[in-house]
C-alpha cells in the first residue's frame, strides 16, 4: 500500500472506532482481517497513524477545526510525519484507494505557521478538559501534557537472575538498546516515526530465556523503590500479571518469600509461566480464594500497585484518555481507599507499605496518601530522595516531589506517569 491508502484505511479505522466504541487494538485487527492484502508494513502504519492521532487528537482537532477521522488522520500526516500539503493532493489525484482530494479550507490550515494560536491549553496540552483540576501540574501543565502525547519508547528490564544489563544492551544492539537514565537494570529502544515499527523482542532469545522483560522504565523504578531486600516476608497484594514481583524478586536474589495475590484470577494468570522463565523461585502465588488471614501482622513489606485510571500510561493507551470521566475517577478513589485499608493489615511494627499508581491524577496519588495517613496514626511517610539518588545520582531533582510520595512523568522522567508513597508502621 501506498500512503494515500494507508491514510484511508487509519481514516476507516478511527471511523469504527467512534461508530462503534471499540478498543484501538480491536479495531486495527478487525481491519486486518477484512483487508488480509495488506503487508505487516502497511498494518504497523495505519496503527501508528491512528494512535497518533488519539495520542493528538484535541491539538490536531484545534489545527483543523475539526475533529473528524479524516481531519486527524490529515493532520497527523503533515505535522506529525512531515508530508507536504500540495504534494498530499497531488498523491490522492493519483491513487485510487486514496481519501478524496483536499479542500481549499484543510490546505489552507495544513499550511498555517502556528495553528495553535489562540489554542485553550486542554488543546496544546491534549488533555481532556475536565481533568485540567485534578493534575499537580501548575505552570508545566502544557508541557506535560504534551510530553504524554508522545509515542512511548520500548523498555525493558535486564532480569539478574538470569542476565546482566551490559549483556541484553549487546544482544539487543541492533534495534539501538540503550541504557535507561535513573533504572540500574532498565535498556531503552528509542520510539521510532512516522511508519516505523516497534520491534518484536518478545521472539528474541533474550526473552525467551529470561534475560528480560518488557517493563517500563517508571514501573522499574517504583519496584526497585519499595525496597524489598534479601530475606524478607513481602506481599504484592495487586499482583496482577506480576511484573513488579519480578522484580522484587530479583532484587532478593530469590531469598526470602514473597506472596503474589490480586483479587482477579485473569489479571494473575500470566504469573506463572513469568516466574518459570525468570527462574524466580521465591514466589508463593495466592490466588483469589485463598485467605491471607495468616500473613497479618508479620510482613516486612506490603506493596499495593493499586487499580487506578492508568492516566499515566496515556501515551501508551490514548483512547483511554478520552474515554475517561469523572465517575470512574471517583470509584477508582473508593477501591483503592479499601486496598488500603486491606493492606495495612499484613504489615508488621517497623515494616514498610508501599503506594503505587500509573497515574497522574491527585486524587489517586497525594490526596489518597494523605486521606491514607489522616486515619491510620500508626503510621509515618517515608521521604525518597536519598532512595531515589541511590538509583541515579540526581534522580530527585528529576522526579516531581510531592509533600507525600513522588510523581514520575514523561516530561521529568522520561516514563510513563507513575506515582509511589512508601509509608512506615510505627
Amino acid at each position: 500500500m501506498r500512503l494515500p491508502g494507508r491514510l484511508a484505511a487509519a481514516i476507516d479505522v478511527l471511523a469504527d472506532i467512534e461508530r462503534r466504541h471499540r478498543p484501538v487494538a480491536d479495531a486495527l485487527k478487525a481491519w486486518g482481517l477484512d483487508n488480509r492484502f495488506a503487508g505487516s508494513g502497511d498494518r504497523a502504519a495505519i496503527g501508528n497513524l491512528v494512535y497518533d492521532a488519539l495520542r493528538k487528537r484535541a491539538s490536531h482537532a484545534w489545527a483543523m477545526q475539526a475533529e473528524t477521522p479524516r481531519a486527524l488522520v490529515l493532520s497527523v500526516a503533515v505535522r506529525d510525519w512531515g508530508e507536504a500539503p500540495d504534494e498530499l493532493s497531488d498523491l490522492f489525484a493519483q491513487d485510487s484507494h486514496a481519501p478524496e482530494t483536499l479542500s481549499a479550507d484543510e490546505v489552507h490550515r495544513l499550511s498555517l505557521p502556528d495553528p495553535w494560536e489562540g489554542a485553550p491549553d486542554h488543546a496544546r496540552a491534549d488533555l481532556p478538559e475536565w481533568t485540567l483540576p485534578h493534575l499537580p501540574f501548575g505552570g508545566d501543565l502544557v508541557a506535560e501534557g504534551q510530553a504524554m502525547a508522545q509515542r512511548p519508547p520500548l523498555d525493558l528490564r535486564a532480569n539478574t537472575l538470569r542476565s546482566s544489563r551490559d549483556k541484553v544492551l549487546r544482544s539487543l544492539e541492533r534495534f539501538g538498546a540503550t541504557p535507561t537514565a535513573i533504572s540500574p537494570l532498565g535498556v531503552r529502544i528509542a520510539a521510532g516515526h512516522a511508519d516505523s515499527r516497534t520491534p518484536n523482542v518478545q521472539v528474541e532469545e533474550g526473552y525467551l530465556k529470561g534475560a528480560f522483560e518488557v517493563q517500563d522504565e517508571g514501573s522499574q523504578i517504583v519496584a526497585a523503590l519499595a525496597g524489598a531486600m534479601p530475606g524478607e516476608q513481602v506481599l504484592d497484594l495487586c499482583a496482577g500479571a506480576g511484573g513488579k514481583t519480578l522484580a522484587m524478586a530479583a532484587a532478593m536474589s530469590n531469598k526470602g518469600q514473597i506472596f503474589a495475590h490480586d483479587s482477579d484470577r485473569h489479571r494473575l494468570a500470566p504469573i506463572y509461566d513469568r516466574l518459570k522463565r525468570a527462574g524466580a523461585r521465591n514466589v508463593q502465588v495466592r490466588p483469589p480464594g485463598e485467605g491471607l488471614d495468616d500473613l497479618v501482622g508479620k510482613l516486612d513489606r506490603v506493596l499495593i500497585d493499586a487499580p487506578c485510571t492508568g492516566s499515566g500510561t496515556w501515551r501508551r493507551r490514548p483512547d483511554a484518555k478520552w474515554k475517561l470521566t469523572p465517575e470512574q475517577l471517583a470509584a477508582r478513589v473508593d477501591e483503592q481507599k479499601a486496598i488500603l485499608d486491606e493492606g495495612a493489615r499484613y504489615v508488621r511494627p517497623g515494616g514498610v507499605l508501599t503506594y503505587i499508581t500509573c497515574s497522574i491524577l491527585s486524587e489517586e496519588n497525594e490526596r489518597q496518601a494523605a486521606d491514607f495517613l489522616a486515619g491510620h496514626g500508626d503510621f509515618e511517610s517515608v521521604t525518597l530522595t536519598r532512595e531515589l539518588d541511590s538509583l541515579s545520582e540526581g534522580a530527585s531533582g528529576k522526579a516531581r516531589l510531592l509533600a507525600l510520595g513522588a510523581l514520575l512523568t514523561p516530561a521529568r522522567t522520561g516514563t510513563d506517569g507513575f506515582y509511589v508513597f512508601l509509608m512506615r508502621r510505627r
